[in-house]
C-alpha cells in the first residue's frame, strides 16, 4: 500500500473565511506548536482571518516560516520563540502579544507523540508531554482569561487540540491517551468558569497528514510487529470509514469555525471529525 502523508501546501482556497465582526487585526489570536502541521495551518488560517496571530513554539527556523507563509496570505503574525514547558517563556511571550492587540483567542494545538507499553514507558517522557501538552494549556488559559474579561464584550476563546485519543485508548500511547482526555476536562473546566463569555472547546480528529503521524510509523510497527505499510492501512486508518488523512488545513478550518460567532453554541463541547473512526466501528474492529 502507498499512501503520502506528506504534509501539503495549504492555498488560500482551502481556508474558511468567516464573516465575523471580531475578526479583525485589532484582535489577537494566540496559536502554539505553529512550526508545522495543525498549528502552522491553524495560524495561516487566522491570519487569513485577519486576526493578528501570536505563533508560540520552540522551533524558531519553522515558526519563522510559518510567519512569512501567514504573511504572504495577506494576514498578519509574530512569531516568538517559546519554550511551553518554562512558565517564564509563556509569561512572557502573553506580555509580548499583549502589546499587539487585545487577546480574544487561544488555540492550544503543540503536542508530540511516543509508543511504548505502560510497564516500559519512560517517566521523564511522560513528564514532558504532560507538561507541554496539558500544563501548559492549563497555564496559557490561566494567563489570558483575564485580559480576554477585559476585552469590550467581556469575551473569549480558547480551543485545544483533543484527538480520538480523548474518546478511545489505543495500544501504547498511555501519556498521549492521558493528556488528551485531560484537555477535554480542562476545556468543559473553563467553559463551566466562563459563563457563556468565555467559551471552550476541543478538536478531535483521526490521523492527519503531520509530521508527528508520519514520525510514529516506525515505532508502531516495531511495537506491533507488523510492516509500516500496516500500520497506516490496518491501524491508523483501519477503523475510518472514509480512508483518507485529513489535511491540516482541515483541522485549522475548525477552529476558525469554533472561534467565530457561528459557533456560540458551542461550549465545552468537542468537534469529533474523524471519519467514523469512534462511533462507527463494530464487528470489524481488528487492532487488538
Amino acid at each position: 500500500m502507498t499512501l503520502d502523508i506528506s504534509e501539503p501546501i495549504i492555498s488560500r482556497e482551502q481556508i474558511l473565511i468567516l464573516s465575523d465582526p471580531n475578526f479583525n487585526c485589532s484582535n489577537v489570536c494566540i496559536v502554539t506548536g505553529v512550526a508545522s502541521g495543525i498549528g502552522r495551518a491553524t495560524a495561516i488560517a487566522a491570519a487569513a482571518n485577519q486576526l493578528f496571530t501570536i505563533g508560540l513554539d520552540v522551533d524558531e527556523k519553522g515558526g519563522h516560516e510559518t510567519e512569512t507563509l501567514a504573511r504572504d496570505m495577506g494576514g498578519q503574525m509574530v512569531f516568538i520563540r517559546t519554550d511551553l514547558t518554562r512558565d517564564e517563556d509563556v509569561i512572557r511571550a502573553v506580555g509580548e502579544a499583549t502589546k499587539l492587540g487585545q487577546i480574544k483567542y487561544v488555540a492550544n494545538i503543540a503536542g508530540v507523540q511516543h509508543i511504548d507499553p505502560i510497564d516500559k514507558f519512560p517517566m521523564d517522557r511522560y513528564d514532558f508531554m504532560h507538561r507541554l501538552m496539558l500544563r501548559a494549556p492549563l497555564f496559557l488559559s490561566q494567563l489570558t482569561i483575564p485580559h480576554m474579561k477585559k476585552s469590550p464584550d467581556g469575551c473569549g476563546v480558547i480551543a485545544n487540540m483533543a484527538s480520538v485519543h480523548a474518546h478511545i485508548c489505543t495500544l501504547n500511547k498511555p501519556a498521549y491517551n492521558i493528556v488528551k482526555f485531560g484537555l477535554r476536562g480542562l476545556t468543559q473546566s473553563i467553559a463551566a468558569e466562563g459563563k457563556g463569555k468565555i467559551r471552550a472547546f476541543t478538536v478531535s480528529t483521526g490521523f492527519v497528514k503531520t509530521a508527528l503521524a508520519l514520525k510514529q510509523i516506525p515505532a508502531q510497527a516495531q511495537q506491533r510487529g507488523i510492516s509500516q505499510e500496516a500500520v497506516v492501512r490496518d491501524v491508523m486508518m483501519g477503523f475510518s470509514r472514509v480512508k483518507e488523512m485529513m489535511a491540516p488545513v482541515d483541522v485549522a478550518n475548525l477552529f476558525i469555525f469554533g472561534f467565530s460567532a457561528y459557533g456560540k453554541y458551542l461550549v465545552g463541547g468537542d468537534m469529533l471529525y474523524d471519519g467514523g473512526m469512534v462511533l462507527t466501528y463494530g464487528e470489524d474492529k481488528k487492532e487488538e
